[in-house]
């Protein structure tokens, strides 16, 4: 028997239920000495870089530390070897990344590793939707299995729930149809109630279930999400959809990955701030680098600690393998609190108030963009030219981008677009309003596609489409000839 892992979980749950104290930032110069010393592919990184861990005592001998990515360290070392003592045994869990890039990934993990993002979903679920007020039914809608969105949720609202907070999980998973079986059963027993998915299988279980009758306000939905950028029309549209009568506060997005859980999360004050900038590109571009509207979230530096990198994000977290300034491929930037703050007052708006937390904002990853005549067109760009009025009650919100060449090697703007269940859409009406936000929010479009080339060919097809849109996966936005 493993008495030391019996002692760490003890001191895991402890530090759960305990109230939340501050921590210095030099927590991240402990956890990478923990790591030298005690993960064998980490020490051998560091002896091939002629690194001696005892040199490394400040920030700046940190930050000249070597940079982690799945092909320089994931994919290099034999599993064991990523583990804290060389072993799987100190972990309980196997998670397997979605894959996106391609190639599915396996990351061992801890129930203190849950217990420590669980208090993410504590801000959102409690402080955000007071959970620890209202009788709470919390719908875990993303997929189950190996993948590691359904049940790391489930484990962690879980321990929400053994916190004493009245909260209740029921998992279906990315079940449609049993989502919309269980809820009419238990939604009348709790006074709210909470869908935990990825962005456009929500508004899919939403739709579908306005078509069956199903009453939503009646159940004062709240919505967690994850996995995906999406726009701030988007929000208003699955909010006046689910009777969701403030989507400021009651539509929450987390930023989470495979690799260490959840990294940051929505808040009011953020999703206020995001919403000033959906109405001032002009600002967004001057804070955000993009005129592209980013995910911005907020995040605990006690628990993660963030740098930028050639305008990727880095990070420093804890897990079953500890991660010491591990570049993920998601392109962003971090801002302190009192600086956004700042700055949105200096332009006349006020946010609600919220968290003194730092913000991290992400753009997705450039894998999801298609270059076309030399600019970048992103999923997050035409996202909103389907989101317009007259198109999103025919559309599902789900397509594909393509550039695709025709036999004279002439280039063309491909858009596949997944229609509603029974509803049929006009393909002219949506290229001319994709067209007119790429050419409002995207300014390469606007000034690298010549004018005759701006309009996008429209692909309609149904909904489920095996090729395009099959069930129970990911969704890709992107294609590549």
């Amino acid at each position: 028997m493993d008495s030391d892992r019996q002692t760490r979980v003890r001191q895991a749950f402890d530090d759960f239920f305990a109230p939340v104290e501050p921590k210095s930032e030099s927590w991240v110069l402990d956890l990478f000495q923990r790591t030298a010393a005690t993960v064998p592919a980490y020490g051998k990184l560091l002896r091939e870089h002629g690194i001696d861990p005892a040199a490394i005592t400040t920030f700046e001998d940190f930050q000249r530390l070597p940079l982690l990515d799945k092909p320089s360290y994931h994919e290099r070392y034999p599993l064991p070897e990523l583990c804290r003592d060389g072993a799987l045994t100190g972990c309980d869990m196997i998670a397997v990344s979605s894959g996106s890039s391609g190639r599915p990934t396996i990351w061992p993990r801890a129930l203190e590793d849950e217990l420590h993002v669980a208090r993410r979903f504590e801000q959102v679920l409690v402080d955000g939707f007071r959970a620890d007020e209202r009788s709470t039914l919390a719908v875990v809608c993303f997929p189950l299995g190996t993948w590691v969105g359904g049940l790391f949720t489930q484990a962690c609202v879980r321990h929400l729930a053994a916190k004493g907070r009245p909260i209740t999980v029921v998992a279906p998973g990315n079940n449609k149809a049993e989502i919309l079986r269980v809820l009419p059963e238990l939604a009348p027993h709790f006074e709210q109630v909470v869908l935990l998915g990825y962005p456009p299988f929500v508004k899919d279980v939403v739709d579908t279930g306005l078509a069956a009758g199903i009453d939503w306000p009646a159940y004062k939905i709240k919505v967690v999400l994850a996995g995906e950028v999406f726009s701030e029309q988007w929000r208003d549209l699955v909010s006046q959809r689910a009777g969701i009568s403030d989507p400021l506060t009651d539509v929450a997005s987390l930023y989470g990955t495979a690799d260490s859980g959840v990294l940051g999360n929505e808040t009011a004050l953020s999703v206020g701030i995001r919403r000033f900038f959906a109405l001032r590109p002009d600002l967004a571009r001057e804070v955000f680098g993009d005129s592209r509207l980013p995910t911005l979230v907020q995040y605990d530096p006690a628990s993660r600690f963030f740098e930028v990198h050639d305008g990727t994000l880095v990070f420093t977290a804890d897990g079953g393998i500890p991660l010491v300034r591990y570049r993920i491929a998601d392109e962003g930037g971090v801002l302190t609190h009192a600086e956004l703050l700042a700055f949105c007052a200096e332009h006349g708006f006020t946010p609600p108030p919220g968290p003194e937390l730092p913000f991290v904002f992400l753009f997705g990853r450039s894998l999801f963009t298609v270059s076309f005549f030399g600019a970048n067109v992103y999923p997050e760009n035409v996202t909103v030219g389907l989101e317009q009025a007259g198109i999103s009650d025919v559309v599902t919100g789900k397509f594909v981008i393509e550039s695709v060449e025709d036999a004279d090697a002439d280039r063309t703007l491909r858009i596949t677009v997944e229609t509603a269940p029974g509803r049929t859409a006009d393909a002219a009406a949506i290229a001319e309003s994709i067209k007119e936000q790429l050419l409002r929010l995207n300014s390469e479009f606007a000034h690298y596609v010549p004018a005759e080339r701006q309009l996008p060919e429209i692909v309609l097809r149904p909904a489920g489409d095996p090729e395009y849109f099959p069930a129970g996966v990911k969704h890709r936005y992107t294609r590549r000839s």
